[in-house]
């Protein structure tokens, strides 16, 4: 692992690093390129997922990477989409799909993309990455989208616990209630879009006195501020420059004061989504 980007240990013993790079929105064409950049800047963890489409690029990336597998940590993604019942020969066929298309023989993290808690059928799809998990082609197993209740709810009936929920998150969308839940459940917290898609956020009075303040990017702040409150993070972007910028996020930390400011950005009315509710979301 880069010894510059620290690790959480997951609750089966595996190390991720906190900071890695997602691959959302990029074309598999292009994705080869921006994780092979990637990869030169010094990120060991790299997230992608069934429905992105470019895990083949991804694949290809890490394997022209020459870095010794065990130094790499991949992420990737069941698409649990309601074109299909998933039963567990879905959910293996899906599985098997995706580690051809990375070419690789594990992952590291295999996560269910979404709860779609009007179909009821996570907790038997849990039990097929059960399956997957004791095998070690995936070292670890979580979940994304999920709320507190699909986690009570997998807590009732299997017991294997999640090693991470992968949620949106960042100041505008702080997920208080949800960190906790993880925090008491042994859950690791990784945000997705966790500079807010850099629309609105990132321009915010909050944000940019505090990179002048700090003499750092906004998105530089915002990152610091995710990984001072333990969460784990995966920026994206196919700006090599940005790529680098996102990464520089360990030589300077936030004051308790400015961590506090930041988190104020999202109080009231439970914060700002920006993306799919998934207490409704069923593609």
């Amino acid at each position: 692992m880069n010894q510059q980007v620290p690790t959480l240990q997951l609750n089966n013993g595996s190390l991720m690093p906190q900071l890695g790079f997602g691959v959302w929105q990029v074309p598999d064409a292009d994705a080869e390129h921006a994780v092979g950049t990637a990869l030169e800047a010094g990120y060991r963890s790299i997230d992608t997922a069934a429905v992105y489409g470019n895990e083949k690029g991804t694949g290809k990336a890490v394997a022209a990477s020459g870095l010794p597998r065990e130094e790499l940590f991949v992420t990737t993604k069941l698409w649990n989409s309601r074109k299909q019942r998933w039963g567990r020969d879905e959910v293996l066929r899906a599985f098997d799909d995706s580690l051809g298309k990375l070419g690789l023989d594990h992952v590291d993290l295999y996560l269910i993309h979404w709860p779609r808690p009007m179909r009821d059928d996570f907790v038997s799809i849990w039990k097929t990455f059960e399956e997957i998990a004791a095998s070690g082609r995936a070292k670890a197993v979580g979940v994304s989208n999920f709320r507190p209740e699909d986690l009570e709810r997998l807590a009732a009936e299997s017991a294997l616990v999640p090693a991470v929920n992968q949620v949106e998150l960042h100041p505008l969308f702080p997920q208080a209630e949800l960190r906790a839940v993880h925090a008491a459940r042994g859950i690791v917290t990784e945000a997705w879009s966790p500079l807010g898609q850099g629309k609105e956020l990132l321009t915010l009075p909050a944000v940019t006195a505090l990179a002048d303040k700090y003499g750092r990017s906004a998105a530089q702040v915002v990152l610091r501020w995710h990984l001072q409150h333990g969460n784990i993070v995966i920026p994206k972007s196919v700006t090599p420059a940005r790529i680098r910028e996102n990464l520089d996020v360990f030589g300077f930390e936030l004051e308790a004061a400015d961590v506090a400011a930041l988190d104020a950005l999202g109080a009231g009315a439970a914060g700002r989504r920006i993306g799919p509710d998934p207490a409704e979301f069923d593609v």
